[in-house]
């Protein structure tokens, strides 16, 4: 079975070091890690790389993946998730895996969960409405609420401050694991040894 995995965020340059975009910087850990590149793929407005990922219980090797990008702002990821969905003829209830940033769990935390409600996240919004299910795995990364009465829009799109950086980068090592465990040892093994933590 392969699975499609998206990671949520906003496309430039300007956006690529922001909480935001938590999603994309795991999609290029796990570029990364299985040695691929993202190509454009004008069809389903994405950028895309097919891999293997990880190693399975018993060291085969891990799952066929795909590996995605939106090339949209984050609250059209809808139609380029249907598009990759239908390309690779992938069933979002079993095969779609997104990642994305999250405000209601603490910075730096990790939570595995299947369907469910967006929470005011207009990515996973966008997706529920084009895909016409709720019932898809999601890997929320835990980016914190601000302090200080700043505004969430504006919080979640300023860069990391540099002080934070390397705890971010940890943090998507970790994102990047879990993601590994969700594809070769599925959703509730993962969330018993994620959302444990």
């Amino acid at each position: 079975m392969t699975w499609v995995i998206v990671g949520l965020g906003n496309p430039g340059e300007k956006y690529a070091t922001t909480r935001h975009n938590m999603g994309h910087m795991v999609i290029d850990e796990l570029a990364r890690r299985t040695g691929s590149t993202l190509k454009t793929h004008a069809a389903t407005r994405t950028s895309f790389a097919q891999a293997r990922l990880g190693i399975k219980p018993g060291g085969a090797p891990g799952e066929s993946v795909v590996l995605a990008k939106c090339n949209s702002y984050m609250n059209t990821s809808g139609g380029p998730v249907k598009a990759l969905l239908s390309y690779f003829k992938a069933d979002p209830e079993t095969q779609l895996l997104v990642i994305h940033d999250e405000l209601d769990i603490p910075a730096h935390s990790l939570r595995v969960k299947q369907g469910g409600g967006e929470g005011g996240h207009n990515g996973l919004r966008s997706i529920t409405s084009s895909v016409g299910t709720k019932n898809y795995a999601r890997l929320r990364v835990g980016v914190g609420r601000p302090a200080n009465g700043q505004d969430t829009a504006d919080y979640v799109l300023a860069q990391i401050p540099a002080k934070l950086r390397e705890d971010f980068l940890v943090t998507v090592q970790e994102a990047a694991d879990a993601a590994e465990l969700i594809v070769n040892e599925g959703i509730l093994a993962a969330q018993n040894k994620v959302n444990a933590k």
